[in-house]
């Protein structure tokens, strides 16, 4: 990376669910005590904190959500800077505080993530949501994020044969990986059977391919690696990170069956890394539906075009797989609070490269990787971490 070398010194992270009569400020709170504590500092270490949320607004009437954090911490004149990316919020709120850290800027940066969903009905989460496509070309026309992302589960069925089956076995594996994750939204094993029958949402895609409407929060703590190498407690590295932008509208990309956006984000964040696909030890991918999750490591060039469909279905991306693909539960069973996803995937690089993850923790685990999609791949963002010790 240009710059100051990043290092993780603390996360803190929330259950995720339908959690009642709470605020994103309450839990971004929540989450953020829990790292100042892990990292033994105090709240007037931070320099700076960014939050990813992405619709305070429609969700809880709340437009100028940043100076909120702060306040509800107790770090007064602190600044504070909301990022919206769609899904890809958190994932931008990490990047960011890391530029603070590699610019030398900042010291201490607090990089957040929450979203409070749970209080509207779900037509209105709908279309909320809906505003992260393109307003005039697709949400006018009736477009949903199901809906396109059908059309991507079509696109790649009709092209390389990845049939329901397929898509139901990567909703099995998140499902049973998030047994092991007491923050997860749903800890109850399903069956393939159950998944390819039940509700259809949007053809093909059934309830069970489909991550849920969610309440949570997500923090991370980082300082210049310098630093971090001597802190007594956890830590990781921040290899590097990339993000790529795409079209708003599907109609002007030539592919449905995968993202450029993953794949160029990627290739910045190897090379900047000067690491490749198979230096790559587990992943957290941004498995909003499953098609998604098949496509991005496809994408990240861990499985041949075509090849991902078959990957959970084999075993190759379970915990004890070629490729540990959503150990956390992924979006899919451990819950999609939009804002706080990105910062809640480099929890668990976190927790995992520090032997914190607990009976799902891997074995001998070096470098992880995180893949952050906003839209529908308007956005991606792509970090690698590296094992501190």
């Amino acid at each position: 990376m240009v710059g100051r070398e990043v290092g993780i010194i603390a996360a803190g992270h929330t259950k995720f669910g339908n959690l009642g009569r709470v605020t994103s400020r309450e839990l971004i709170t929540a989450a953020a005590t829990e790292a100042l504590e892990m990292a033994q500092l105090d709240k007037d270490s931070i320099d700076a904190v960014y939050a990813g949320l992405l619709s305070p607004d429609i969700f809880e009437h709340q437009m100028h959500a940043a100076p909120g954090i702060p306040d509800y911490l107790g770090m007064k004149n602190t600044p504070s800077t909301r990022l919206e990316a769609a899904c890809a919020s958190g994932g931008l709120a990490l990047m960011h505080g890391a530029i603070g850290i590699a610019s030398g800027l900042y010291d201490t940066v607090l990089s957040v993530g929450a979203e409070k969903m749970t209080n509207l009905p779900t037509s209105h989460v709908t279309e909320a949501l809906a505003m992260c496509a393109d307003d005039i070309y697709e949400v006018a026309s009736g477009i949903t994020f199901p809906g396109a992302f059908a059309m991507m589960a079509r696109a790649h069925e009709h092209e390389y044969g990845t049939n329901a089956e397929m898509r139901a076995a990567v909703a099995v594996k998140n499902h049973k990986h998030a047994l092991e994750n007491e923050l997860a939204q749903f800890q109850k094993e399903i069956t393939i059977e159950k998944a390819m029958n039940s509700l259809m949402i949007a053809d093909p895609l059934t309830l069970y391919d489909c991550s849920p409407i969610t309440d949570g929060a997500a923090a991370l703590i980082m300082v210049p690696w310098e630093v971090a190498k001597k802190h007594d407690g956890p830590k990781m590295k921040i290899r590097s990170f990339a993000q790529a932008s795409d079209t708003m509208s599907l109609h002007d990309r030539p592919d449905l069956t995968g993202f450029t956006t993953t794949k160029v984000a990627a290739r910045k964040a190897y090379d900047r890394a000067g690491l490749q696909p198979k230096d790559i030890d587990f992943v957290e991918v941004h498995d909003c539906f499953t098609i998604a999750e098949i496509m991005a490591i496809e994408d990240l060039g861990f499985f041949e075009k075509g090849e991902g469909g078959k990957a959970a279905l084999n075993g190759d991306t379970y915990r004890d797989g070629y490729l540990p693909v959503n150990v956390s539960g992924g979006l899919k069973a451990k819950g999609h609070p939009i804002g706080a996803t990105g910062v809640s995937q480099a929890v668990e690089i976190f927790k995992q490269l520090n032997d914190m993850a607990g009976p799902r923790q891997l074995n001998d685990v070096e470098i992880g990787m995180t893949q952050n999609l906003g839209g529908s791949g308007s956005t991606i963002v792509c970090h690698i971490f590296e094992r501190g010790d």
